[in-house]
């Protein structure tokens, strides 16, 4: 037999080997799969269980037929925080990313639609949903037009929704500056405190599987800003728990 008669044979026998791997790989998920399948289902549930908790300001709007004392600009900035996702998971055919972001960008509409509908301030809200409008579209053109097809495109538009969480998630921290001087945690919702901590728990888990770091940096902020809320609210919580110094979900 020829030298590379044998290498024919041994690279003949290598492809049924790998052949067979593969085919077992497909037959019996592993333990990475596994792992991989429970990250998304807690992705997923944390995010709708988050996304759902401003259900609160919800009701106290159609109780009190007023929108004061409820911020709109959170609404309006995470509707564009999640369709900026939406359009990156898009891209990266992301299924959980996609079916995460478009429940979330689903219900933040519908928050803005009833802020809109109580408020007094029918022309504020108008002019910060039109400017909005207006970044959403130049973003949108930028990223189709501007940028070229491939993986610039992803990484310049997972950079921008990577520090558009970062900064969400750190906005809060002046409020948390006040709640220190003032040691009163009334204005912090716990249940909120609560989801996001599992939320971005979960979506740091999603990114180390998937080894995205614009998954994963982002939301590492939301893990260490609920821990200090955590503490806040171990350490200035009301001695009487009949009257709680934190905003409680009622449903």
């Amino acid at each position: 037999m020829t030298a590379l008669g044998h290498e024919l044979i041994c690279a003949g026998t290598y492809c049924k080997i790998q052949t067979e791997k593969s085919a077992t790989f497909r037959s019996s998920p592993s333990a990475s799969q596994l792992t991989f399948t429970v990250v998304c289902v807690c992705v997923c549930v944390c995010v709708c269980v988050c996304v759902c908790v401003p259900r609160t300001d919800l009701k106290k709007m159609r109780e009190s037929q007023s929108a004061d004392n409820i911020q709109f600009l959170p609404f309006l900035t995470t509707c564009l925080n999640n369709l900026g996702w939406l359009y990156y998971g898009t891209l990266k055919q992301d299924q959980t990313i996609i079916l995460v972001n478009i429940i979330g960008a689903l219900l933040q509409i519908l928050y803005i639609i009833m802020y809109y509908h109580y408020t007094k301030q029918k022309r504020l809200v108008m002019s910060e949903t039109f400017a909005a409008g207006v970044v959403l579209t130049f973003g949108w053109l930028y990223f189709t037009v501007f940028l070229t097809e491939g993986d610039t495109r992803l990484s310049q538009l997972g950079l921008t929704c990577s520090v558009v969480t970062i900064s969400m998630y750190l906005s809060p921290l002046t409020d948390l500056v006040e709640i220190v001087r003032s040691g009163n945690v009334q204005c912090l919702s716990f249940p909120l405190t609560v989801a996001t901590f599992f939320t971005s728990t979960s979506w740091v888990l999603y990114g180390l599987q998937l080894n995205d770091s614009y998954i994963m940096v982002p939301n590492t902020p939301g893990i260490f800003t609920s821990l200090i809320r955590f503490y806040l609210f171990w350490r200035y919580a009301s001695v009487n728990q009949s009257l709680p110094s934190y905003k409680s979900m009622q449903i």
